[in-house]
């Protein structure tokens, strides 16, 4: 009898734990999840099939984990979620690389401290639909399904192996911060700079 409600107390335990990291948001204090059945990419009803607790928007940072420039983001992208927390949006990686498995996505994501769950199926629709092309590079896009931002991060990379000392345009912050306010989200100013994502077709490599 005791041996069956222990068993009882961990299943239920678990599935307490699941449930967790399902409905987990970009926040320095949440465990980073996999989050593979709402990566479809089909952007018609994004937010209701992405879980985003109310937000306005879903905010997607394309990613490619053995790429340096995007690790070198990593703690940009960190902050970007603490500091637009709570404010309308959700946050989530988008790993390209369809050949990394789950565990890999996780121990990377650890390594990096990357919080916002991790989308893996479907990411290459995703990055065709929201007309991503470069790892990293940033979309916004709306309760409606529209794409209303996709480019950089900043302007931290003047050039493959030119680093700025640190970024003195914010496209990407600007773009949230013009949603918040209600105003006209602005283009990014510049291309972004990192690798191409590994599309499994030929596919424009036009920056954006």
């Amino acid at each position: 009898m005791l041996r069956a409600v222990r068993f009882l107390f961990r299943f239920r335990a678990a599935l307490a734990f699941q449930a967790l990291l399902l409905i987990s948001t970009c926040s320095a204090a949440t465990e980073t999840s996999i989050e593979v059945r709402a990566a479809d990419g089909t952007l018609k009803h994004p937010l209701s099939e992405i879980p985003t607790t109310g937000a306005r928007c879903a905010v997607f940072f394309f990613y490619l984990h053995d790429c340096p420039i995007c690790n070198a983001y990593a703690p940009e992208i960190g902050r970007i979620c603490a500091d637009y927390a709570g404010k309308g949006f959700t946050f989530y990686i988008v790993q390209t690389d369809a050949q990394l498995s789950a565990d890999a996505a996780l121990k990377h994501a650890r390594d990096y401290a990357l919080p916002c769950p991790i989308l893996m199926a479907g990411t290459e629709r995703l990055a065709r639909k929201c007309g991503a092309t470069i790892t990293p590079q940033a979309a916004i896009v709306n309760a409606e399904g529209a794409v209303v931002y996709v480019g950089r991060i900043d302007d931290l990379y003047a050039d493959y192996g030119k680093r700025r000392s640190e970024a003195s345009v914010h496209d990407l912050r600007d773009a949230l911060t013009a949603i918040i306010a209600n105003k006209a989200v602005p283009v990014a100013k510049g291309v972004a700079v990192g690798c191409f994502i590994p599309f499994n077709k030929p596919e424009s490599t036009t920056k954006h």
